[in-house]
């Protein structure tokens, strides 16, 4: 195996920058996983667009219309082009990526996209992806005038990055409804996922999601192959192991992380490790108080129990108390079709209403506790029902 130097040509990012430089001039099918994209939405995208996209999934199949969508390592606009027509003219789409020929080659093509669909709601920004912060354009821009000539000139550099990101940052706080990314999170260098998978959360507002493709290995990758430069470019020594795939959008702050799509085969398998294509779905959203509000749920089954993300144990056919966010969280995708919902006939006003403390197991929730202490109602029996009866 080839190691890794310490040069501009061969780091990581170096070898992955060049690969895909050279993969927007001529298509690359060692880049590529065989997906099953929606052939309707392809018909607007010129041909050069399609034929230098690589991925290994489609989150695209997740977007929703009206939405803010943005797209990390956006490449030749492939899936940004697809989602442009679903969010529709009410919504909107970022493309961002670092190299140069793919955003060139996007950027070229938007307005020729823009014609076929009847509308302009796609734009492509230069950035990287762990660092959503900083537009590079406008550094560039900055740098033309202020050259750095010498280490004195660091600290004026430091400070205008630092502004920048403050002022005018490339993606801002709670700005986007979906994030989405094809097979590029495994590009990023280890060290820097961590920011990685904060800047996705980050950027996202209060119930957003992120639905994520990317390759996953099922056994740890060793050292000297994570040293492979060419291994690294295509999307195999940067693989997360799949339950750490996972645990990452947890540790970031996600709940409700759900594996939406699972390669059966491995795509490829290298010194008896596979990597597959996985999607993955996550939400934001579980920040913030907790409070009393007399509201509980019912898991429905079909599992015994169940244990959220907040340590709610949830045991089927039983009345669970929880918090106001809480409740909200369960009774709305991806939770509601196992919960069934039940509020208070009367709910407290937030600020009549004290704190809940969640994590500390199940606690039941008396019907009463909904119903009100003083519910005497008596009521006639209602109507029996049959199959095809048409009076329920």
């Amino acid at each position: 195996m080839t190691r890794l130097s310490q040069s501009p040509q061969t780091t990581v990012e170096g070898v992955v920058r060049a690969r895909y430089a050279a993969a927007a001039h001529a298509r690359q099918e060692s880049l590529c996983c065989p997906i099953d994209y929606d052939p309707g939405l392809l018909e607007a995208l010129p041909a050069e667009v399609i034929e230098r996209d690589y991925g290994c999934g489609d989150p695209t199949r997740h977007v929703r219309p009206g939405e803010v969508v943005l797209d990390l390592g956006s490449g030749s606009g492939k899936a940004c082009f697809m989602a442009a027509q679903v969010v529709g003219p009410e919504g909107r789409v970022i493309g961002v990526d670092i190299e140069d020929e793919m955003l060139a080659l996007a950027r070229r093509n938007a307005p020729v996209v823009a014609e076929r669909i009847g509308y302009a709601n796609v734009e492509f920004r230069r950035g990287r992806i762990q660092d959503l912060a900083l537009d590079l354009d406008a550094l560039d821009a900055w740098l033309a005038e202020h050259p750095v000539r010498s280490s004195a000139d660091l600290p004026l550099l430091e400070a205008e990055t630092a502004r920048l990101r403050r002022e005018q940052p490339l993606v801002a706080d709670d700005s986007v409804d979906l994030v989405i990314s094809n097979c590029v999170l495994n590009l990023v260098q280890s060290d820097a996922k961590t920011a990685l998978f904060a800047e996705i959360f980050r950027v996202l507002r209060r119930g957003g999601r992120a639905v994520i493709s990317d390759i996953v290995s099922d056994e740890d990758v060793p050292l000297a192959m994570q040293q492979d430069p060419e291994l690294w470019s295509g999307c195999i020594s940067g693989a997360l192991r799949e339950d750490r795939f996972l645990q990452a959008f947890e540790d970031a702050g996600f709940y409700g992380v759900r594996v939406v799509a699972w390669g059966e085969q491995p795509w490829r398998t290298v010194q008896g490790i596979e990597f597959r294509s996985v999607t993955v779905e996550a939400f934001k959203g579980k920040q913030g108080p907790c409070i009393e509000r007399k509201q509980a749920v019912i898991y429905k089954g079909p599992f015994r129990e169940v244990l959220d993300d907040d340590g709610h144990r949830l045991r089927r056919g039983q009345r669970v108390a929880v918090c106001d966010k809480t409740f909200g969280i369960l009774t709305r995708p991806p939770y509601a079709e196992h919960f069934i919902a039940v509020p208070p006939h009367e709910l407290p006003a937030i600020d009549d209403s004290p704190p809940f403390i969640c994590g500390d197991g199940a606690r039941l929730r008396h019907p009463r506790e909904t119903k009100g202490e003083q519910f005497d109602l008596t009521t006639d029996a209602g109507p029996i029902c049959g199959p095809g009866d048409g009076c329920c």
